[in-house]
């Protein structure tokens, strides 16, 4: 098999595991919107974890290493990086209670152009005028679909601009411990944290003493904890089980695939959010929100382009990696 031929398998094996990541990604979204009139955030984060954890002991530990993988020489950046995730997903999750999915979609799309600055800041790499163009026409893509200084503007449609923030320190993050640290063992610690975090904030804000505030985001946040409802335990173990195999079959994708490759596929997540917003929640973009959708997907999509041209490197191609 010829090299060319070995790359371009290697590539389309990668983008399916991309738009399998996707699809656990969007799942996860979903549920969680859907949960969010009754359940508080770290409670669902918490049993999401939960079911993370314990299908990553059965199903992927023992295949990958066992017990060693948990050792690691990084365990400071392992902690950081799984704050920065927590965080990020507190802030996603709190918008899509509060925003029209395909709408915090679209905003949190922003990430890898903010990878692109922060790649520039922080890793001393160099973005060309018409990749700071491109940057720039996503903010204004942004701008159209919060609307600052408008009646329709609400802070919550700050949130997946934070996370998307977040999300791009985490990528930094990962660059710097990636060739030490092997993929299961950062998912296991990201899992890890997830469990930790959500319990010191369940037994802080738990009791709901500081819920009542009438804000879907707010309600969301410090909702008191309670049992589930029966019918709610299988989308509570799909977003367990999802979230888990969504950062792992995104770590895989962009382990065998060329990154410029790979990472247009994760902007199905967009269709997606579109179609959950009309089939589950019954909303559909208006005309403002779609400027905005394709503003920000378009420089996304220019923005990897240009890359894969300039062969760029890995930090300032991919998008999205969640969860």
């Amino acid at each position: 098999m010829t090299p060319t031929i070995t790359v371009q398998r290697s590539n389309l094996i990668g983008a399916a595991y991309a738009l399998a990541a996707v699809l656990c990604f969007s799942l996860n979204d979903v549920g969680i919107k859907f949960l969010s009139d009754s359940y508080a955030l770290h409670q669902v984060v918490f049993i999401r974890a939960l079911v993370g954890m314990a299908a990553f002991v059965a199903f992927v530990m023992p295949f990958a290493g066992g017990l060693a993988l948990i050792r690691t020489r990084r365990p400071k950046m392992h902690l950081l990086r799984g704050l920065c995730v927590v965080s990020a997903n507190t802030c996603l999750f709190l918008g899509l209670a509060a925003m029209p999915i395909a709408d915090a979609v679209a905003v949190f799309f922003v990430s890898p152009l903010v990878i692109t600055v922060f790649s520039v800041l922080f890793l001393r790499e160099t973005v060309g005028n018409r990749r700071w163009a491109a940057i720039a026409v996503g903010f204004i893509g942004v701008l159209v679909i919060v609307k600052p200084g408008t009646a329709a503007f609400q802070l919550a449609s700050l949130l997946p601009i934070a996370a998307a923030f977040l999300y791009a320190v985490m990528h930094i993050l990962a660059r710097k411990i990636g060739g030490t640290e092997s993929a299961p063992t950062m998912a296991f610690y990201i899992q890890l944290t997830f469990i930790i975090a959500s319990t010191i904030i369940g037994l802080g804000f738990g009791d709901g003493r500081f819920a009542g505030m009438g804000h879907p985001s707010l309600e969301f946040l410090f909702r008191a904890w309670v049992w589930p409802d029966p019918g709610d335990w299988p989308i509570l173990i799909m977003l367990g089980i999802s979230g888990m195999l969504g950062g792992l079959f995104i770590s895989q994708a962009y382990r065998l695939s060329e990154a410029a490759f790979a990472a247009p596929f994760e902007y199905v997540a967009m269709p997606m959010a579109i179609m959950w917003g009309v089939t589950v929640f019954g909303t559909w973009p208006d005309a403002t929100a779609w400027i905005g959708i394709a503003l920000i997907v378009g420089s996304g999509l220019y923005l990897l382009w240009r890359e894969s041209v300039k062969d760029a490197t890995l930090a300032t191609k991919a998008p999205t990696y969640r969860r």
